[in-house]
Order: structure tokens, then sequence, then C-alpha cells
């Protein structure tokens, strides 16, 4: 089999980069720290083809003031499950201010929204409510993206431990820039320009997702207590 067909046979993603491909950005992209990683990027790959998705949640503001920085024109995606904490909508709307984000909103059909909260399905199903809530929102536009950057670092997870800097995930380039970034980096960035937390950090909640699924605790310690899940499924 020639070189090109091989290519063509593996290609599976909007972007149409080859497994060979990927394993060569993510040798490229190792030995850079995650700003020379953004800045990469914007220049590899075309800006309007990027997704960047937030939950603005525990410490989203030390991603989104680096986002804001390297392209302010950048859109952020917020997936609304219409389950957040007030405190959380509270904290997207001060971020979108002080850092000036063009955030827009992504939601869940209305009709099977409405069927999760009736079914209540956080407490009976909780993989299908996110599947309703959370990946059907995403799935929607992610056909218009070859790129899709998140924050997410591997210390969170066992599974978050071992993705690397880009990969495929159903049919999109996943970029993870700060998969290398540890907690106490992250901590020290924060102190350094004087980032806001999330305000309900100080109450205990380290991790942060919806009202029904999301306890005080440690880590990841605090979503879905009880329940063998520590990913929504987004990242899956």
């Amino acid at each position: 089999m020639s070189e090109t067909a091989e290519i063509t046979q593996n290609v599976s993603n909007s972007a149409g980069l080859s497994v060979k491909q990927i394993a060569e950005l993510n040798d490229q992209y190792q030995p850079l720290n995650f700003e020379e990683r953004l800045h990469r990027l914007y220049q590899d790959f075309k800006p309007e083809k990027v997704m960047v998705t937030s939950s603005f949640a525990a410490t989203s503001a030390y991603f989104l003031h680096i986002i804001s920085r390297f392209r302010p024109e950048q859109v952020i995606f917020f997936i609304d499950t219409g389950f957040h904490f007030v405190e959380t909508l509270l904290y997207r709307e001060y971020l979108i201010g002080l850092y000036h984000l063009k955030v827009e909103d992504l939601k869940a059909d209305s009709y099977q929204h409405e069927y999760s909260v009736k079914e209540k399905l956080y407490e009976k199903d909780p993989d299908f409510c996110c599947s309703i809530n959370k990946i059907s929102a995403l799935e929607a536009i992610k056909p218009n993206y070859d790129i899709w950057m998140s924050s997410l670092m591997s210390w969170q997870t066992d599974h978050r431990a071992g993705l690397a800097i880009f990969e495929e995930r159903r049919g999109i380039i996943k970029f993870n820039p700060m998969i290398d970034v540890s907690r106490e980096e992250r901590d020290a960035y924060i102190l350094e320009h004087k980032l806001p937390f999330h305000p309900l950090v100080n109450e205990g909640y380290s991790s942060i997702g919806c009202t029904h699924c999301t306890v005080k605790g440690d880590g990841r310690s605090g979503r879905w207590l009880g329940k063998p899940k520590t990913e929504c499924g987004l990242h899956l």
C-alpha cells in the first residue's frame, strides 16, 4: 500500500489527519509549554476551524485568561445544561466582562431536556442525562470544526491521565494543551495573575458540575457521589 493510500485509509476526522500525522503533532508540541502550544495551534490550523469549550467551573479563569490574550476574538462555547449552580452562571458573566470574552451558549433540545427533568434522569441514569444535556448539544456543532480545544489536565482523573496533546475523538481532533500542566503550576499562575476562583471553591467544591450531581469534595470526589461515573462523557 502506498503512503498516500495508507494516510487516506486512516483518516476519519474533519481535519483530515491520519494516525501518523496526529503522532507527529504530538511529537512537535510535546516540548512546548501551554502558551507556546496555543500560539503554534493558530499558526498550524485555520483559527475559524478551532472550537473552544469551557465549563466556567472551579478554575476556568486560568484557561480563559490565556485564551483571551492570544485570540480575543475566539468564541467560547458554554454548554448550558439547565442544571448549573447560580454561582456558575454568575461566574460566567463575571469572566465574560473581565476578559471581554465572546461566549455562545449550547443547549439540548427543549423536549429532551424536559424529559430528563420529568424523569429525574440525573438520579436514575446520569449517563443518559449527560448524553441529552451535554453531549448532544455539542455534537450538533462539531461538524463545523476541525479542532476542539479544552482545558483537561492529567491529574484530574485516571481517564485524563492517559490523554495526549492531540487525539482523535468521535470524528474531531481534540487538542489538550494543558494536559501536562500540574496542579501546582496552575495554582501558581492563578496567584501570580490574581485570577478569580469560582465562588463555590471557597465553600469546599473542587470540581463543579450540575447541582444534582455535585457535592463538596477534593478533586473529582464530589461528582456523581456513590456512582462509578467520573466523567460526563464529553471527553470519552
